[in-house]
């Protein structure tokens, strides 16, 4: 059974590239409260693998990375304090 989860805010980043990618997820992220969740709509490619790890790296959690089948990810974050 898959985990529910009430997302707070999304983000699309499919539009832009790296850096980029990263900057418009941490500029979501710091406008949500701790613990608020934030699902963010990406591309295939240099952005899976480079978003999940940086939030990571920012102390936040990483809930679920969603393969949408059509090239495209969500990734489901939980903001963590600073």
């Amino acid at each position: 059974m898959a985990e529910e989860y009430k997302i707070d805010e999304t983000v699309d980043i499919t539009s832009v590239v790296c850096p980029v990618t990263f900057v418009k997820t941490k500029v979501a992220l710091e406008e949500l409260d701790d613990g608020q969740i934030l699902s963010v709509h990406m591309n295939d490619g240099e952005p899976v693998q480079n978003v999940p790890r940086s939030v990571k790296d920012e102390g936040h959690e990483i809930l679920k990375l969603i393969d949408n089948e059509d090239g495209t990810y969500d990734l489901i974050v939980r903001k963590r304090g600073e």
